[in-house]
């Protein structure tokens, strides 16, 4: 299986970028919209690993063929 990279491992983002990062989207959404959003977040990732994963299965079903 291939390892994926993080998005902030891509960016080169350390602990206080994150931080940073993290601070203002605290502020931009409220503490009461981080958990849907998180969750928002959560489910898009969940879905484009599915397809990503479908679309390996059947690049190799064809080569195989």
């Amino acid at each position: 299986m291939l390892m994926t990279p993080t998005i902030a491992s891509i960016l080169n983002l350390m602990g206080p970028d994150m931080m940073v990062i993290l601070l203002i989207v605290l502020l931009l959404f409220g503490a009461k919209k981080l958990p849907e959003l998180a969750r928002g977040m959560g489910r898009a990732v969940k879905e484009f690993s599915a397809a990503r994963d479908e679309i390996e299965k059947v690049a190799l079903n064809r080569l195989e063929k």
